[in-house]
């Protein structure tokens, strides 16, 4: 069989190389920088080195051995670290009008845009990722995994959901067209504990990882308090989240699409694994979050880019909504809520979500407490604990590397230079 190497023009920075087919069994690389990413102790150490052997990590230190036929990689003045992880992506969005692409373009053209969003994903650093919904393409995202986990096509290790789960009527159906057109809904309706339960069964049986659902509808400001409908009660919830842990572990729950009370706090007293979005939390829902380790998924970045591309007279509610969003997540953090990084990338360009950690920072989060709720939240969120999100011995070889030093600036990560998945060299610039 024939080794195709591609190539790609990276901004103005040169040409990047990436390798489609696996990684050879036996191929020893040792990885030089000038400094590396030690993520649970919040340090840097200098220099780093990292020693991979067929997908795993063997060895991690300033320096390690270099066995014989070793391939040796100097990268230079960067900083190794693990690769970066997004908890809520949309891959078969892009950039426009959200509802309409999903209307004009068919299952076939949104897979080809997927694929292509999943490569830019990886390009840019994001070795993991969760996609909360393909937004009506029913589980072809289980395909564009497939394809990934196969070699066929470059991509993050993926989680996926298939579609979301709403409410007939709910936020995702079809809400502003004619009803006698009968334009198909983004997501999958089910209106009981009993449909629930069968459309997550019947997503199981399409290849779905983990169940997303929709639990707050159209937002609204008013006074400066958000105002969000809820769309399940408590009850329907716990039946939709024991049915999932019937078939799965961590990683393969339920998470929840909830901006605000009291949708946040019901799917926090059903026990979720992650509130997406979480624009505002009530005193008890934070301490019930604190005590049951569930992850709150701010999703700065959309919002972000929504308000800079915002005509002059929606920019300033724009604003007012993620100033208000900015100060909620200073209280859950003052309450001890954990925290993942999701960017909701899609409706915004692929391969440039790494901003949601620089917004998380802007925010008030200490830079090292970012990376710890990227990769060591990250990777427990998608149920990978213990096999990404750290660079040490036995865990799969997911290695990036970035210009500049992440905990002294997190735009470091907006800079990758290198990426390695699984032992593959996808990117060196």
């Amino acid at each position: 069989m024939r080794n195709f190497l591609t190539c790609i023009v990276v901004g103005f920075a040169g040409v990047s190389c990436f390798a489609q087919q696996p990684a050879p069994a036996q191929r020893v690389i040792v990885l030089h920088a000038a400094r590396m990413l030690d993520v649970a102790a919040g340090r840097v150490v200098s220099p780093g080195e990292v020693l991979v052997e067929g997908e795993r990590i063997v060895a991690v230190g300033a320096t390690v051995a270099r066995p014989s036929g070793a391939q040796v990689i100097d990268l230079g003045d960067v900083t190794l670290m693990p690769g970066l992880i997004d908890v809520h992506v949309h891959l078969f969005l892009h950039p426009g009008a959200e509802d309409l692409q999903t209307v004009q373009e068919s299952v076939p053209q949104r897979v080809l845009i997927a694929a292509d969003a999943a490569k830019k994903d990886l390009m840019a650093g994001f070795t993991a990722e969760r996609d909360m919904g393909s937004e009506g393409a029913g589980c072809a995202d289980v395909a564009v995994r497939n394809a990934i986990n196969s070699g066929l096509i470059p991509g993050p290790r993926m989680r996926v959901s298939c579609n979301a789960i709403d409410l007939t009527g709910g936020h995702e159906d079809a809400i502003g067209y004619n009803p006698a057109q009968h334009v198909l809904s983004n997501a999958d309706a089910a209106d009981s504990a009993a449909e629930l339960v069968k459309v997550i069964r019947e997503q199981r049986k399409g290849g779905a990882d983990f169940t997303k659902i929709y639990e707050t509808g159209k937002d609204s400001y008013a006074g400066g308090v958000l105002h969000t409908p809820y769309q399940y009660t408590v009850e329907e919830l716990k039946a939709a989240i024991a049915e999932t842990a019937r078939t799965g572990g961590a990683g393969h729950g339920v998470s929840v699409h909830a901006t605000g009370e009291p949708g946040t706090g019901y799917a926090v007293a059903a026990g979720v694994e992650s509130v997406d979005h979480a624009a505002q939390l009530s005193d008890a829902t934070m301490r019930a979050m604190k005590a049951k380790g569930i992850f709150a998924v701010p999703t700065f970045a959309i919002g972000d880019y929504f308000l800079e591309q915002a005509a002059p007279a929606a920019k300033e509610r724009r604003r007012v909504s993620q100033d208000l969003h900015a100060a909620e997540f200073k209280k859950q953090m003052a309450a001890g809520v954990p925290f993942a990084v999701g960017s909701d990338v899609g409706p915004f360009p692929h391969g440039t979500q790494a901003h949601e950690m620089v917004l998380m920072g802007k925010y008030g989060m200490p830079a090292a407490d970012v990376l710890k709720a990227d990769l060591l939240h990250g990777a427990k969120l998608l149920g990978w604990e213990g096999k990404i999100g750290e660079l040490k011995p036995g865990y799969f070889a997911d290695v990036i590397a970035v210009k500049g030093n992440p905990l002294e600036d997190l735009a470091a990560t907006e800079q990758v230079r290198f990426v390695m998945k699984s032992g593959v060299i996808y990117r060196q610039d």
